[in-house]
Formats: C-alpha cells, structure tokens, sequence
C-alpha cells in the first residue's frame, strides 16, 4: 500500500506491524535511520530458540556431530523499520511487495539495511505464546507501555 501514496510520504518514515508490544522509542529508530544514509533500517531484538532433541550433523550417510538439547541465540526483526521513500522508487504501484522481498533486492543491490538493536520490552503478539505472555505481563508493564496515557 506504501506504492500507492508514495507522494504523500516524507523523506524518512517508520512502517510497523500492528501486532506487537514494546517499550521501544520509535522516534529514536527514526532519527537512527535519518543519520545511517541505510535505504532500511530494521529494529531487531535479540531471541533464543531451545531446541528438544538432540540435534545430529549428517554428511555422506555418517553422523559427524551430536548436540544434545542445543540453543540457538539470532536477532530478529521486530517489525519495525525505518524507511526512505526513495528506496522505494522501482516497485510498481498495485503489485505485492513485502519487506522480505525489499530486504532481498537491497541485499543483492549491496545496499544492505541497517540494523537498530533493541533490548527492552517487545513480544510479537500475533504468536500464541507471546500473546499469552503479553496478557500475563500487562497490567506490571502498563506504565512503560503506555506512557503519558
């Protein structure tokens, strides 16, 4: 939808999903992303993913690697992102475009996003588990979540 309105954007905008809940200072991922000369620039937060079985590597029909119960640590996008109108120029109005898509053609045009790291509050409540987790955190987190309301 972003296509269709191109002329009403200004220069440097934020885009975000509208299922998630944090704590993040949006305004400092805009001004991060106004100084990166970054045609994105992608908030990110840090997750850990536990694995519950013991994990084997495979080559040529040999087991050559055994982690038994592993973690794996990588950053994530949190859904939302800094973004140049102009990185927009290219794409036709009317036909679907998805950040995984423009992250890939910025990556093979090595314009490469930026990267705005985050560590406080932010669950993607569209997972059951964070919505859950969301419900049961509320009302202790409400202040930093809605401040000023």
């Amino acid at each position: 939808p972003l296509l269709t309105m191109l002329d009403r954007l200004p220069e440097h905008f934020l885009v975000m999903n509208g299922d998630i809940l944090t704590d993040l200072d949006f305004g400092a991922v805009l001004r991060s992303h106004e100084v990166s000369d970054s045609p994105l620039t992608i908030a990110t937060y840090a997750r850990k993913v536990s694995i519950d079985f013991g994990v084997l590597t495979t080559e040529g029909g040999k087991v050559v690697g055994f982690a038994e119960k592993p973690s794996m640590d990588y950053r994530v996008s949190m859904g939302v992102y800094g973004l140049s109108r102009s990185t927009l120029n290219g794409y036709t109005p009317g036909l679907p475009l998805g950040f995984d898509e423009l992250v890939l053609d910025l990556l093979r045009a090595q314009t490469p996003p930026a990267a705005y790291d985050f560590d406080g509050y932010w669950l993607d409540i569209g997972r059951p588990d964070d919505y859950d987790r969301a419900n049961a955190e509320f009302t202790t987190r409400r202040p930093a979540l809605l401040k000023g309301a």
